[in-house]
């Protein structure tokens, strides 16, 4: 029960993180937002239940995609149905890629560098999100406030992060917001919202993808950052299953990546994000010299029970912006160091070459992040959501630049 808890403190932050970046970009509603979280929290419960019995079971945390919290930013003006549409084609093409065979061929494409600028091109594309969350808006008369409370946060939890040992680094992320939280309402007193007149417990089947909006842009923007989610979800379960040395290492892989497809599924049904399967589960398995699956079924029905109640989910959702915004670029950099971990760390060293692979794609798909809105929009609307989509244009450069320009360079598979 208590390591279940520890699953739980791990994966419930992000959720909330995640969650709440993405419910609020389709709606302003506060109520619509709570359903929004509920919804993912069931999700990451059903998800979670059915890797552990019939998936890849394996002791592997399930989280939302940041992969696809970018396609989510990105493709905003064509609405929510159109939104996860792609998301139920994305889910369907998974599983279906899993279940064939296909994916083997596809994963030859994504060789180390490939993977590299993948976790790079997160971190960079998803830092105009960050920056908004902290800043609130240009001009706003708390931005230079924010920007120092920013500062001092992300100083402390990297100072935390130096010092924690064990579970305590292990649920940082928790703990940085609960102290940011508690920083900011010292410094800048507000008047928290409270539960009262929200139900403790209700149902949260509103918002479903009822009618099915397909837009070629965004469903072709979409696959690319699924053939991308793939391979976070196989590198997950590869860095499992090469510490544990599990039986039936195929098997496990294939039957975790096609119900991560499913679950795909059922997120694009009720509107919310999909799952991953994260990477970072053998730290804590290491940490905690346990590797039982079984662990994360607290964790799992936690987050079950969290999605029937609104009241608590409110009180969750309650962390300001900018701690928010802060924790998330905390959670961004470990991207960034997943990343070049990668390219330092594969057989044949670092290479000038590498250098100029991986610079290309972040530096193009940074540039799309920031661009002004206008610039997009005089772009046609078939093209809009995939030449808007910095990840995107990055992960196209990326394979161009290793498989044409450069096709005798490295080769390694992740």
């Amino acid at each position: 029960m208590l390591l279940g808890l520890q699953w739980f403190a791990i994966a419930f932050p992000v959720i909330v993180i995640i969650g709440k970046i993405a419910g609020e970009i389709h709606s302003s509603d506060p109520a619509a937002q709570i359903v929004y979280l509920q919804k993912l929290a069931f999700v990451m419960a059903a998800a979670l239940f059915f890797q552990v019995f019939w998936g890849h079971r394996l002791p592997l945390i399930i989280g939302p995609s940041t992969i696809l919290l970018v396609g989510i930013i990105t493709s905003r003006e064509f609405g929510p149905s159109t939104v996860y549409t792609a998301i139920i084609v994305g889910g369907m093409l998974l599983a279906f890629s899993s279940a064939t065979g296909l994916f083997g061929y596809l994963r030859r494409l994504f060789t180390a560098r490939v993977v590299a600028c993948v976790l790079l091109l997160i971190a960079f594309t998803l830092l105009p999100t960050s920056m908004n969350l902290i800043l609130k808006s240009p001009g706003h008369p708390a931005s230079q406030a924010n920007l120092i409370f920013a500062f001092t946060l992300i100083a402390a939890t990297f100072v935390l992060h130096r010092y924690l040992k064990g579970v305590w680094k292990a649920t940082l992320i928790i703990w940085s917001m609960l102290g940011g939280t508690a920083l900011h309402l010292a410094v800048m007193p507000a008047t928290l919202e409270t539960a009262s007149g929200v139900a403790l417990f209700s149902g949260f089947l509103s918002d479903l993808t009822l009618e099915l909006d397909f837009n070629p842009g965004v469903l072709l923007s979409f696959v690319i950052c699924y053939m991308a989610l793939s391979i976070n979800d196989l590198g997950s379960i590869q860095s499992v299953n090469e510490l544990l040395k599990p039986d039936h290492e195929q098997k496990r892989i294939t039957r975790g990546i096609f119900l991560t497809g499913l679950a795909n599924v059922a997120s694009g049904f009720l509107g919310v994000i999909g799952p991953v399967n994260f990477s970072l589960s053998p730290g804590v398995i290491s940490s905690t010299g346990c590797a039982s699956r079984y662990t994360l079924l607290p964790a799992a029905f936690l987050l079950l029970l969290l999605s029937f109640s609104p009241a608590t989910i409110l009180l969750a959702g309650r962390v300001p912006a900018v701690v928010v915004g802060s924790v998330f670029l905390y959670i961004l950099c470990a991207q960034v160091a997943a990343g070049l971990s990668v390219v330092f760390e594969s057989a044949t060293g670092y290479r000038f070459t590498d250098g100029l692979i991986l610079g290309l794609p972040i530096l193009l798909g940074t540039l799309i992040a920031f661009l002004p809105q206008e610039v997009l929009r005089a772009f046609p609307g078939i093209w809009r959501p995939v030449i808007g989509n910095g990840f995107v244009v990055g992960i196209l450069a990326a394979l161009f630049l290793e498989h044409v320009i450069f096709r005798e360079g490295i080769k390694k598979q992740i």
